[in-house]
């Protein structure tokens, strides 16, 4: 690569928030006609970095080269001008507009504006690097990966032939995610620039050409993929070596738990979210929930928890000693003092799990620590506690006493399900643990989830890594349309049968 200009030019790039210093001095080259990936921990700048580039933030000190010339970049408008876009995991589409219409949304072009040319000229460049998107079709009535394309196509018919993409397979199916790789192969090879951040290793492995990897952000290098391994660029990543093994101890004497029979659950718009699902999870065993998001995931363990209403069906907490307890009717409050932690990462995490103006031992108030023994040994007061999840999951903070809207997403979220985790549950009800976690992060709260189940804990495990599913479940249930496809042990399971019950084109109802 260095027999050429460099499409992009990052050099002593620094951006500080406050005492923060998110970037260091950072020397960055991105070549057309390669895929990059971009890794690190959380909080070590990937994200900031590639913000900078976007026209999000402005750096407060270095320069960037476009083609070898140097520009200034102070808004998305000067980064579009410049070929520059980036894809964020969350979605900036207008609803109840057409893909066509989101597309050119804000566009100011000659003469009046012709959707019908419009369509033509998307349908010109899903032809050429193989996109499905019907120009007419409005974004409610699309999937997650359709949403995807659309914001691709965007930034396509913008001009951009520089593209970031920021975990852009956090929510697919391995269907998807395969059809995303081969359009991002056929964009490299037509001589695009493609960024991704990812925290998945496998994906690295399998689609990007070099990875280049920041810590504590700092630029520590690059290389090309074929030359390295998972394990050499997470131990680069974090610093030491890291073990990359999901342990899956056996069930130790597993028993009825939670009972859910023929539940049935509508949204407010009416929309059947679950459709009769039935299925028992068991103490001493992680039960994993698979399926395209949306399908009803989020309703189930809301259900359990006592936070979203039933239609029909019935849930039922089983007692060590066979004694039943109907879940249904109880408010929250009730089913968490029999052990039920819920621990969801939602997206708005500071607005749905934590209180962002309040400190880590407040927000650790929020939780009644009756129950028995955790995995913290000593839960005498918030405060302590704060300490021992900090401790414990390496929480990056100046101290417990920093405002919660302070972390980095990546830290709000072990702050999340640390302190579930802490409540000492006898089910937890976990969705999304380690969503835009770093793979050092990821594998401590795959080991705490482990530790729970060898505690005896009921386990139900949401989670978008199909690959991470595979290895850590005992039982993986199989959502599809709100519907039940099927339930298969987890071990000896295949990725692409699972990615087809998900998505209705395989399936097995045996509770096996």
């Amino acid at each position: 690569m260095d027999n050429k200009i460099p499409a992009v030019q990052m050099r002593n790039i620094t951006k500080t928030f406050g005492k923060v210093v998110a970037n260091d001095k950072v020397w960055l080259d991105i070549y057309r006609g390669e895929i990059l990936a971009l890794l690190g921990e959380n909080g070590s700048g990937k994200t900031t970095l590639m913000n900078m580039l976007s026209g999000i933030y402005f750096p407060d000190e270095g320069q960037i080269f476009i083609d070898g010339k140097e520009v200034v970049i102070r808004s998305p408008k000067d980064a579009f001008d410049l070929g520059i876009g980036m894809i964020h995991q969350h979605f900036k589409l207008v609803d109840v507009l057409t893909a066509a219409e989101n597309i050119v949304l804000g566009l100011k072009e000659p003469g009046r504006l012709d959707l019908e040319r419009a369509g033509q000229r998307i349908e010109e460049i899903c032809a050429l690097y193989g996109f499905e998107v019907d120009p007419r079709q409005k974004i409610y009535d699309m999937s997650v990966s359709q949403k995807q394309t659309v914001e691709i196509v965007k930034a396509l018919y913008r001009g951009a032939d520089i593209l970031i993409l920021d975990e852009p397979t956090a929510v697919l199916t391995p269907q998807e995610t395969d059809r995303l790789f081969a359009v991002l192969r056929n964009m490299r090879d037509a001589g695009k620039a493609v960024v991704i951040i990812t925290h998945k290793m496998h994906e690295v492995e399998t689609l990007s050409d070099r990875v280049a990897i920041l810590r504590h952000g700092q630029f520590i290098g690059d290389m090309p993929t074929k030359s390295t391994n998972a394990q050499e660029m997470t131990n680069m990543m974090v610093g030491h070596a890291v073990t990359l093994n999901i342990a899956r101890p056996e069930p130790v004497n597993p028993k009825p738990r939670i009972e859910v029979k023929n539940l049935t659950v509508r949204s407010i718009d009416g929309i059947v979210k679950l459709d009769d699902v039935s299925f028992t999870a068991n103490s001493g065993e992680i039960l994993g929930i698979a399926g395209i998001s949306g399908c009803g995931q989020k309703e189930l363990l809301e259900a359990i928890a006592g936070l979203q209403p039933v239609e029909g069906g019935s849930i039922d907490y089983i007692r060590d000693d066979g004694t039943r307890e109907p879940l249904l009717g109880k408010d929250p409050l009730a089913i968490a003092d029999l052990g039920v932690a819920l621990s969801f990462v939602p997206e708005d995490r500071l607005g749905m799990g934590l209180v962002g103006s309040m400190d880590l031992a407040d927000n650790m108030m929020l939780r009644s620590f009756r129950k028995g023994r955790g995995i913290f040994t000593d839960r005498k007061s918030p405060r302590k506690l704060a300490e021992d999840v900090v401790t414990e999951l390496e929480v990056s903070t100046p101290g417990i006493n920093t405002p919660v809207r302070r972390l980095s997403g990546g830290n709000v979220q072990k702050v999340l399900v640390g302190r579930e985790i802490a409540s000492a549950p006898t089910v937890l009800l976990t969705a999304y643990a380690v969503r835009g976690l770093d793979i050092n992060s990821s594998y401590t709260i795959y080991d705490l989830i482990n530790r729970q189940k060898q505690a005896g804990v009921a386990v139900i495990y949401v989670g978008e890594d199909l690959d991470v599913l595979l290895e850590l479940a005992d039982r993986i249930l199989v959502l599809c349309s709100g519907k039940v496809s099927g339930i298969i042990p987890g071990r000896g399971a295949k990725k692409r049968d699972v990615g087809m019950m998900m998505t209705k084109l395989g399936g097995n109802n045996a509770d096996e």
